[in-house]
């Protein structure tokens, strides 16, 4: 490496969609100059340069990857993140993270300009890593700027005692539909933010993790928001009135685009950001299909569902009489397989396609696509705007249920399937989506947004600007 350019470290959750956003943040960088050094856990390191056919700049001058310990004893080589994983990792890294973190760059070919990790790492020690080596350190949140201060509530709320919801009772006597006031945003109700931030039992050992992190969040001058400004225009204003510097840099892939080769497909699996192993064919299968006629469902990489709503699910979307494709990961289904009753398996061979995974971006930029049943993570809203796909949202855990509550209510691009899923609401939702004239109008403002995330990626874009602005700032940095 070249030791006159600056050279930022990316720590990201060893989760799959914070990974891939903060993988294509630092290819961005890495176009204007930067050197990169890319830190994964062991597994999660595995996992990407063998599932996505290795990222497009693994071995390229400047852009290194490199791995911590994870605690993990072997590999999961099927590709399964289940959230209890997960868990155990945190639970390592929070102990191990820092020395290992220490001991690997400082065998790095050129000094550390900066860090850039995950707003969630800070549990670990990232900030004291970044004390430790006398660099600066920005926070980097892979969500919308309502996802952030959704969790940046815990912090609000614990001040004022409302949160954490002690009494049980709260989850049915209608306290949740209490209004709560966050500055740039309206009619945001308690049940709208994460579950860890309300403490509500069974997740009172995540509650205390959110006020710590959102109290650190303030400790620091620079955060990056993978959002757009005319998206969340009045939030962003707000946020930008609390932080010295705030950085919106989405949509990521729709910037990206702007530098890819024209010898490479856009939007492909080539460019390597996913931990699973895509299947192709589900790509064939819309080839065959007619414009705006095939339902997307998908609900991400960690949710996972009874087998009872999982056959609701099903049996709404061959009910509503549309075609669909469908991602069921093999541990979609809690503590089971998903095996499927021979009789829903012979309506799917007349009107469905089921793959364990996708290339997202190329799928729902697919002319046959015309809605996407979601589970509501930011990064499947984001790349639905991008793309001018509307959206049925059944929201699971985490920002979800704020970004459900945005694309419904604000953005207009949505509509919300309630917790206690049934078939009948499920074929509903989709016949509206897919044919009906609330889905139409949506579709038309979906494609409204897609056009504002083009401008805004464009040459002359808000999001554009805001890249600049961070790769001078951290120019600074290796100046100073």
């Amino acid at each position: 490496m070249d030791e006159k350019k600056p050279h930022v470290v990316f720590i990201p959750l060893p989760a799959q969609s914070h990974i891939k956003c903060m993988l294509k943040l630092a290819t961005l960088l890495h176009h204007h100059g930067l050197h990169i050094t890319f830190i994964n856990t062991h597994s999660n390191h595995t996992r990407l340069l063998t599932s996505a056919a290795a990222h497009r700049l693994h071995g390229a001058p400047g852009f290194q990857f490199r791995s911590v310990p994870d605690g993990l004893l072997s590999t999961n080589s099927d590709g399964k993140e289940p959230i209890d994983t997960l868990a155990q990792v945190a639970v390592y890294l929070r102990t191990h993270f820092l020395d290992s973190f220490l001991e690997l760059v400082t065998g790095v070919e050129t000094p550390v300009t900066c860090i850039i990790s995950d707003g969630f790492m800070t549990f670990v020690g990232t900030p004291l890593a970044a004390e430790k080596l006398g660099v600066p350190i920005i926070l980097f949140w892979t969500m919308a700027a309502c996802g952030f201060m959704g969790f940046y509530q815990a912090k609000v709320l614990s001040e004022r005692g409302i949160v954490p919801i002690e009494d049980e009772n709260c989850l049915t006597n209608g306290y949740l539909d209490t209004m709560i006031d966050i500055v740039g945003m309206k009619e945001i109700r308690l049940k709208d933010l994460p579950e860890h931030v309300l403490g509500i039992h069974p997740t009172e050992w995540a509650f205390p993790l959110m006020v710590e992190t959102a109290k650190e969040a303030d400790k620091h001058s620079h955060m990056i928001i993978h959002t757009f400004d005319e998206l969340e225009s009045s939030l962003v204003k707000e946020l930008e009135s609390m932080f010295p510097n705030v950085y919106t840099v989405g949509p990521l892939q729709l910037l990206l685009n702007q530098i890819i080769p024209e010898t490479e497909p856009k939007n492909s699996n080539l460019n390597g950001y996913s931990l699973w192993t895509e299947e192709p064919k589900c790509i064939k299968w819309l080839e065959s299909k007619e414009p705006n006629s095939v339902v997307y469902v998908n609900f991400g990489s960690l949710a996972v569902m009874c087998l009872q709503d999982l056959l609701e699910l099903g049996w709404g979307l061959v009910n509503s009489n549309h075609e669909f494709l469908w991602i069921i990961r093999s541990d979609l289904v809690d503590g089971g397989s998903a095996v499927l009753p021979p009789e829903f398996v012979e309506e799917i061979k007349r009107k469905g396609f089921i793959a364990s995974w996708c290339s997202q971006e190329e799928v729902l930029n697919h002319p046959s696509v015309g809605g996407f049943l979601t589970h509501g993570g930011w990064g499947s809203v984001i790349e639905s705007l991008s793309s001018g796909v509307p959206m049925v949202c059944w929201p699971f855990s985490g920002d979800q249920q704020m970004n459900c509550r945005q694309m419904c209510k604000d953005w207009e691009v949505g509509m919300e399937i309630g917790r206690g899923v049934k078939r009948e609401e499920v074929e509903k939702v989709v016949r509206v989506l897919m044919a009906g004239d609330e889905g139409r109008r949506m579709r038309t403002k979906a494609i409204e947004w897609k056009k504002m995330a083009e401008t805004a990626a464009g040459p002359h874009g808000s999001s554009v600007h805001s890249v600049r602005k961070l790769v001078d700032e951290i120019n600074m940095f290796s100046i100073n």
